[in-house]
């Protein structure tokens, strides 16, 4: 078991803040506190439509150890190297190896998403 020191941290729904200001300005995002509570070693996010999905959407990498996405709401369809365009839909995950080129195509305007990085603070960059 891992000797890093986390505190106890609960997000409820009821008191969820969705704020812009984060990676992509076509998202509002929620921040469910894992961030701080594990001293930065992982976060865990709930992205939101804010906008339409840009036509242009950037093909980018992520600088990460790990990096998994569930779906909550909606649908949305990326394309990741090696993998071609995948559709996700409510219920469904993915992992994304650490570093995997990849761009999200579509959205719908439910779209929403758990994504958790390890770790929380990384580098993206457009390709």
């Amino acid at each position: 078991m891992s000797e890093q020191k986390h505190t106890f941290v609960a997000s409820f729904l009821k008191d969820a803040k969705f704020e812009g200001g984060g990676l992509r300005d076509y998202f509002v995002d929620r921040d469910l506190g894992i961030d701080k509570a594990t001293g930065g070693m992982v976060t865990a996010i709930v992205h939101r439509a804010s906008a339409p999905c840009p036509d242009d959407g950037p093909r980018h990498i992520h600088k990460v150890d790990f990096q998994m996405n569930y779906m909550l709401k909606g649908w949305c369809k990326f394309e990741f190297e090696g993998q071609g365009e995948i559709v996700f839909n409510v219920g469904d995950s993915w992992l994304q190896p650490p570093g995997i080129p990849h761009t999200l195509l579509e959205y719908s305007d439910d779209f929403e998403v758990l994504e958790i990085v390890m770790p929380g603070t990384f580098e993206t960059e457009d390709l």
